[in-house]
């Protein structure tokens, strides 16, 4: 059994079975610092963007998911030789993936859908590889835990929902490199698909966007779901670390159902995004469709929230 008490065992854990994760996300530090410096030296623009602003995005994303992965494993008990297998291929993947990202940007292109040249396309290719199979590592991750006997149990459950959540926000990307309805119109014609897949949804990748994630601000965008669910893997985890103290009348089992609330919740904000990107429309424009199933969502969570307290606060008398 696990208890979420004494943070040096963890951390000796991380050091001694998680090796792999450990020099990934000191690395994707170092790639950072140097993103950041191309940012301000460098004025290639590649699709609209900055050249370097796609190397600093996923040089914290992946120090962030490494890390945060290297954490949960710490969990895991008696499974040492599928932990470090998770570990490794997982390193290796991001990493990989990394050096790609980084290599085609230096190179002045687009590192994402692009079959313009032998070259490219094999860089894709690779790329759609190692990121699947850190994929099935993630997938993995969720059944380690879901063997695993943690307490207190709102917290178990918000390793493993967290997890499982971000293995479908993952998953999300797999959309983006179907080809668009555009690409397929331009095959038709007879132009080819130099480039199979986009982030955005109704038009070309490319246009105005938020600032820093850059997400469209005139089409749906998949990068949104796939950023929320995602990060499922920080925010579960950090809610159920909350709900093993409070509310303090709560018994373990109303709190495991609050969970589960908020889990489900979270589960739903990420497909009503997918949802909303399927459709073409911005994420700052959400139309009354998205507006009363994101509204749905809140008020069944707040309701079933509510009773779970209620039945709680009946319960202790």
């Amino acid at each position: 059994m696990t208890r979420v008490r004494g943070s040096g065992e963890p951390v000796r854990r991380m050091w001694a079975v998680n090796r792999p994760l450990v020099f990934t996300g000191a690395l994707m530090v170092l790639v950072l610092a140097a993103a950041l410096v191309g940012l301000a030296v460098d004025r290639q623009s590649i699709t609209g963007q900055p050249a370097w602003a796609k190397p600093a995005r996923f040089a914290l994303s992946i120090c962030l998911y490494s890390l945060t992965l290297m954490w949960l494993l710490t969990f895991v008990r008696g499974r040492e030789r599928l932990v470090r297998t998770v570990s490794r291929v997982t390193a290796v993947g991001l990493s990989v993936e990394m050096a790609l990202i980084v290599g085609v940007a230096a190179a002045g292109t687009t590192s994402h859908f692009n079959f313009t040249t032998a070259t490219t396309t094999g860089v894709w290719i690779t790329m759609a590889v190692f990121i699947v199979a850190a994929w099935v590592m993630n997938l993995a991750t969720v059944v380690l835990l879901l063997s695993q006997r943690v307490e207190p149990p709102a917290f178990a459950w918000g390793l493993r929902l967290g997890t499982g959540v971000a293995c479908l926000g993952m998953a999300v990307a797999f959309l983006m490199t179907l080809p668009t309805h555009l690409q397929r119109e331009a095959a038709a014609e007879g132009h080819g698909m130099p480039i199979i897949g986009a982030h955005t949804v109704g038009l070309a990748d490319g246009g105005p966007g938020l600032p820093v994630t850059d997400w469209s601000t005139v089409g749906g965008d998949l990068r949104i779901p796939h950023f929320v669910g995602l990060h499922a893997l920080q925010v579960l985890p950090l809610i159920g670390l909350l709900l093993a103290w409070r509310p303090r009348r709560a018994t373990p089992g109303h709190r495991a159902a609050l969970m589960w609330i908020a889990a489900l919740s979270y589960l739903g904000l990420v497909l009503i995004l997918t949802w909303q990107a399927r459709r073409a429309q911005p994420v700052t424009a959400p139309d009354a469709l998205t507006g009363v199933a994101l509204l749905a969502v809140a008020a069944t969570a707040v309701t079933a929230a509510l009773l779970v307290l209620r039945h709680a606060r009946l319960a202790d008398g």
